[in-house]
């Protein structure tokens, strides 16, 4: 049964690389339907791996309480590639991909997120120590990178996509409700309709830079990069690099002052 669905897997995954589109490929597969949800959900892992990451994600993901905390703490190690000590995880977070999946000591990723590092060639996600993700928030990876440096707090409800590359450094703060999109654009000048598109075009890598505050609801672009001690008023649309030392504000955002 295990050779079976790893030639399933392997079929799916090579038709993946060539469309980039879930949905063309789950039309044109002739693959199981488990093969297909094991593909996308847990990646180029072993059959067993699945069955385990399944039985404790279903078990203990929505487990309340000191007990889901201690348990999830305990066994969801198993399912990343690296793991420091004291992972708190909240309840119903979602995980996929863990095996590209990297986190430092002292991280908190509390109910209802979502850590996904779904890519065909790309590294994955990489947390340093002392992060906090705050309830609601979504990681995902499209075939992109996403580091995550150490002592970052990312409030609740934000959005961190990328199909480039993704760096928030050291000591940032982001506000609620915002969003950092490295890539994710669609192309409109070609003919091919937007939801066929893989809507993963770049300008460029993303780097927020260390000790920044981000207020809430501040949408940060593709390419518009953000320099070290930098404030970005709430609400922000950020559409241009930011220099170091600055506070902006305004959509789209502007210099006013010097910090």
């Amino acid at each position: 049964m295990d050779t079976m669905t790893n030639t399933n897997i392997a079929a799916f995954e090579t038709s993946m690389d060539t469309s980039g589109n879930f949905k063309a490929v789950l039309k044109k597969s002739q693959s199981c339907g488990f093969a297909h949800y094991r593909a996308i959900f847990w990646g180029k892992t072993s059959f067993g791996f699945a069955v385990k990451a399944e039985i404790l994600t279903s078990l203990l993901g929505s487990m309340p309480g000191a007990a889901g905390l201690f348990l999830r703490s305990k066994l969801y190690p198993s399912l990343f590639a690296s793991v420091g000590k004291k992972l708190l995880i909240g309840r119903n977070v979602t995980i996929r991909h863990p095996q590209k999946i990297r986190i430092g000591n002292n991280v908190i990723i509390d109910d209802n997120c979502v850590i996904d590092a779904k890519g065909e060639t790309n590294h994955g996600i990489t947390m340093g120590d002392n992060v906090f993700i705050g309830r609601n928030t979504n990681i995902y990876c499209k075939n992109g990178d996403i580091f995550i440096g150490q002592n970052v707090n990312l409030s609740a409800s934000c959005i961190v996509v990328s199909s480039n590359k993704l760096t928030i450094r050291e000591g940032t703060v982001i506000g609620a409700f915002s969003h950092l999109l490295s890539g994710g654009e669609y192309d409109y000048t070609d003919k091919m309709p937007f939801c066929e598109q893989r809507g993963i075009k770049t300008k460029g890598e993303l780097v927020i830079g260390r000790n920044c505050w981000i207020g809430a609801g501040v949408t940060v672009l593709d390419g518009s990069n953000i320099g070290d001690h930098c404030v970005i008023g709430a609400g922000a649309v950020v559409t241009t690099p930011i220099p170091k030392d600055r506070l902006a504000v305004g959509v789209p955002a502007k210099v006013v002052k010097a910090i």
